[in-house]
């Protein structure tokens, strides 16, 4: 079930919108093989490509999709047990900046989020039903594991959809 817009903040909303209804962890599943197979077929010159300067490169995108899970899912890992102790924001630049994802191969950047992907699912799948309702508190606003594991899923589509209209479009 979708969450409400009372489960997380009015900016998450961007994202959640991206996801279509129906199993959220069939979704986030389906999504990580599809962006594997995506990844894949790319090239490590593709890799180092960025559509502007400034602008971060295909790697880099990969690097902050997966960060950005495993913050996220720490986020609901904490929020499920309980824990009600404000979570600080990120600055996802300095993230990507110190992440050096640019440094690694495209396929090393692929196996890790293939991996961290599956224990977001097999995490998500092993909560109850009252664990999928609770909240906390990150970045000074509350949300719901429920939101937490919509939001990741159209972050990743977000993402994805830049890397394939900005960075592989044959106008790109």
């Amino acid at each position: 079930m979708r969450p409400a817009p009372n489960e997380h903040a009015a900016d998450y909303q961007q994202y959640i919108a991206l996801v279509p209804d129906g199993d959220i962890l069939a979704t986030l599943a389906a999504q990580g093989r599809e962006t594997v197979a995506m990844l894949a077929r790319l090239s490590e010159a593709q890799g180092d490509h960025r559509y502007a300067a400034g602008k971060w490169t295909l790697k880099e995108v990969v690097g902050h999709v997966i960060d950005t899970e495993r913050i996220f899912a720490c986020r609901a890992l904490r929020f499920a047990r309980g824990d009600r102790t404000p979570i600080p924001g990120y600055e996802q630049d300095d993230y990507v900046r110190n992440a050096e994802s640019g440094a690694r191969t495209l396929q090393s950047l692929i196996e890790e989020f293939e991996a961290v992907r599956r224990a977001t699912v097999l995490f998500f799948a092993g909560l109850s039903g009252a664990a999928w309702l609770r909240r906390g508190i990150a970045n000074h606003n509350e949300m719901s594991v429920r939101a937490v594991a919509w939001v990741l899923a159209g972050h990743e589509l977000h993402h994805r959809r830049a890397l394939q209209e900005k960075y592989l479009s044959p106008t790109a």
